[in-house]
């Protein structure tokens, strides 16, 4: 297609007036969680936590269309920071889904009106379970708040949408109360990040967090090794050899006494070292090591704060080699 018949069909664009209701949208929506935060003290909020953190179930969050979308968010964010959580839809409720529900759990609806039928529906299952139900609502003298054992008012003066229809400020604030719901709680479980990336294995906290240098070290004949009574040939040979870019250098126990590097190597060559010089005689003696335990990120601290360093030896507690670490493992398993 002709681009500069797109190019036609585009409605012109009023830059100063887009940028101007973008930033009433903006100052409308954090405006509305000010005053939500200026509200809480009078709030039920310290109810809602005490009766999550006495749940021996789990969390079910529902809510419908624009809610429904805030709702998944909100288990989400809980199911991620400690507390058990899953999403159910209201509809599929009452066609089934009803038995996700048990009567151990805490159930916590989101209407902004407080009036959805199909959350209103839930009600009387809810009370014959004997299922705390918790309401984030707008309107607290609505059929759902009236039911609900807890209602947090999540009030807006208007939606940030100048028809005032799409839900938006409301929305926004719904959402701020569930993640001030998730991080209180967070706080309340001592949940650490250790904790955190344990459910985020995929991510990159998750990998920073869990991997370990013994998980990504080289180990075996991929070790370049040599003892300390080897030339500086077979260094040369070792260092081509195994493309880490150094060798170890050994005594008798296989314990490390010295690191040798292409670097050591070239200016050696450079200075005009014979091939038969004793390595030992040019090693870097005392290099800096680390051992297996030590998650991988502490390798990255080690690199970095010797800028020149690219590689680290791994060493057991007597000083034993037991593996190697390249700055290209770290960018591999992405903790880099």
């Amino acid at each position: 297609m002709d681009n500069s018949k797109i190019q036609q069909r585009k409605p012109a664009i009023d830059k100063a007036h887009a940028l101007s209701l973008a930033k009433q949208v903006l100052m409308t929506e954090s405006g509305a969680i000010t005053e939500l935060a200026a509200r809480l003290d009078r709030s039920s909020f310290a109810e809602v936590v005490s009766c999550v953190l006495a749940c021996r179930g789990r969390v079910v969050v529902t809510g419908i269309g624009k809610s429904g979308h805030v709702a998944r968010k909100i288990a989400a964010t809980l199911a991620s920071t400690g507390t058990p959580a899953f999403f159910v839809h209201p509809s599929e409720a009452s066609h089934g889904d009803l038995g996700m529900i048990q009567a151990h759990d805490v159930v916590i609806a989101l209407s902004y009106s407080g009036e959805t039928d199909e959350l209103i529906a839930l009600v009387p299952h809810l009370k014959r379970e004997g299922v705390p139900l918790i309401v984030i609502t707008g309107n607290l003298y609505s059929t759902l708040a009236e039911a609900a054992d807890i209602a947090l008012d999540a009030a807006v003066a208007s939606e940030a949408c100048p028809l005032g229809l799409a839900p938006t400020t409301s929305t926004t604030a719904a959402l701020a109360l569930g993640d001030a719901l998730a991080v209180v709680l967070l706080d309340a479980r001592g949940f650490s990040a250790e904790d955190f990336a344990r459910s985020h294995p995929g991510g990159s906290l998750g990998r920073r967090l869990l991997t370990r240098v013994s998980d990504i070290m080289r180990t075996g004949d991929a070790l370049p090794t040599i003892d300390q009574e080897a030339t500086l040939q077979q260094a040369l040979v070792e260092i081509s050899g195994k493309g880490m870019g150094m060798t170890a250098i050994l005594d008798e126990r296989r314990k490390v006494i010295g690191i040798f590097t292409d670097g050591d190597l070239r200016r050696c060559l450079e200075k005009g070292a014979a091939l038969g010089t004793p390595v030992r005689a040019l090693m870097k003696p005392s290099p800096r090591t680390i051992g297996g335990e030590q998650l991988a990120v502490d390798a990255v601290a080690l690199m970095e704060a010797a800028p020149k360093i690219s590689q680290l030896l791994v060493v057991d507690d007597e000083q034993h080699l037991i593996g190697a670490l390249h700055i290209h493992d770290l960018f591999r398993a992405r903790v880099l």
